[in-house]
């Protein structure tokens, strides 16, 4: 066995995705010697390129003004969800007017974006920072108790710091399985198909596209206008699902064009390139109890798998990366993170993720709310709440003990409201 590399800095971040990049930046700003490890060389082809509402002015946050990346081709305007099903009109969705009125003045423009170039732009704003990034993977922690002493890599490096910061993704959640968190999970595992297409812009929004049956739990077609005339186009159904139609002999792309085909718009487009063979993910989403240590956090998908269905991945994980940083800037002098603070920050992440996944799952996954009051009503219920929460969270930024115990107390009645509303349409079933 070769010798170990000890490398020295500030703070160490494992993951460099969008969570983790943001993060490094933030930190760089303040002063901080960095070093990202990210395994992969290049940019990885990530899912989640239809923003909410609260996004934008977090991409601002990290030197990426929504102007300039429409202007620049990476993004599109997005104003407003079509849910468009199988038989039926099409039902249009934006965000209540009362959110963009005082006291809370909440922009109600959002964009889609091409993340392949989003990220790759945010990766050379961290590398003109001065960021270290380090094609490697880390493997084991050094730890005393609670606290990170040093992190290793595969190749033998090792990385001492005052600070970590874990935002591996929902697929490795590093810190998570080091420390055996408690997880809260929501529905069942998901696959996630996709794959993108050349087409003309037929409207500057998201399209969900959904063919409700009664009993059975909801699977979903997204399209997203990333460029002028380039669209992204998937299929999420329940990982039970795709295995009986793997089973049955089915190839994923088959699979992936009998879904399309089910939607005359998409039918067209899967036509114009039959050979398309679709990107495959899976994913469960959950959010993990205590993402704090003395020295470390846990941030992005690593510490809360939201639902896509949400459009609020690139929020949670921008929303992370800049509470982490600042924690750990404010804790500059000290030996490690204030007590309070860390419990505040694993409040807020929890929370949230339980309102985002549990809401999405009792009101328009699961079919007692679906089949009673009809998918229109549910998702309506659904989206006015979350679109609601979250300009209110983006309009107040609760850190301190009174605000963020307030805002769950808020979220808590939503929740609240959502489970009776299930807990009576489950009883009232025929």
């Amino acid at each position: 066995m070769g010798s170990t590399t000890i490398r020295n800095f500030d703070v160490t971040v494992v993951g460099g995705g969008l969570a983790g990049m943001a993060a490094s930046l933030h930190l760089a700003k303040a002063g901080f010697r960095v070093a990202c490890i990210e395994p992969e060389t290049g940019v990885r082809q990530p899912v989640g390129e239809s923003l909410d509402w609260a996004s934008p002015a977090l991409l601002e946050t990290v030197g990426l003004p929504w102007k300039d990346l429409i202007q620049s081709g990476i993004a599109t305007y997005k104003r407003g969800v079509t849910m468009q099903l199988s038989q039926g009109e099409a039902k249009k969705f934006r965000p209540p007017l009362w959110v963009a009125q005082a006291p809370f003045n909440v922009v109600l423009h959002t964009i889609h974006v091409d993340r392949m170039r989003l990220d790759r732009k945010l990766q050379d704003l961290v590398v003109a920072r001065g960021v270290t990034i380090i094609h490697d993977k880390a493997t084991t922690v050094e730890k005393r108790g609670m606290r990170i002493v040093s992190i290793q890599t595969a190749s033998g490096a090792k990385f001492d710091s005052p600070w970590f910061i874990d935002a591996s993704g929902s697929l490795t959640s590093f810190l998570a399985r080091e420390f055996n968190l408690p997880a809260v999970a929501y529905g069942p595992r998901k696959v996630c198909l996709w794959s993108y297409f050349t087409a003309p812009l037929a409207h500057e929004g998201t399209t969900i596209y959904l063919d409700p049956v009664r009993g059975v739990y909801q699977d979903w077609i997204w399209e997203i206008p990333i460029g002028p005339d380039t669209l992204s186009v998937g299929y999420v159904t329940t990982g039970e699902a795709m295995k009986k139609r793997r089973d049955q002999g089915l190839p994923v792309a088959d699979i992936f064009g009998l879904q399309l085909a089910r939607f005359p718009r998409l039918a067209a487009l899967s036509l114009k390139d039959p050979g398309t063979l679709p990107r495959v993910t899976s994913f469960s989403c959950r959010t993990y109890r205590g993402v704090t240590g003395p020295n470390w956090i846990i941030a992005g998908e690593a510490a809360s798998m939201v639902d896509p269905i949400t459009s609020n991945g690139v929020t949670s994980a921008l929303r992370h990366a800049e509470e982490a940083s600042a924690l750990i800037a404010r804790s500059r002098e000290k030996s490690e993170l204030p007590y309070i603070a860390r419990k505040l920050y694993n409040i807020r992440v929890l929370q949230l993720g339980r309102f985002f996944n549990g809401g999405i799952e009792k009101l328009v996954y699961d079919w007692p709310v679906r089949d009673r009051l009809g998918i229109e009503r549910a998702a309506t219920i659904y989206t006015n709440a979350a679109w609601s929460l979250n300009g209110l969270y983006s309009r107040l930024r609760p850190r301190g003990v009174l605000a963020t115990v307030a805002f769950g107390a808020l979220l808590n009645v939503f929740r609240a409201a959502a489970w009776t509303i299930y807990r009576l349409c489950d009883s009232r079933k025929t």
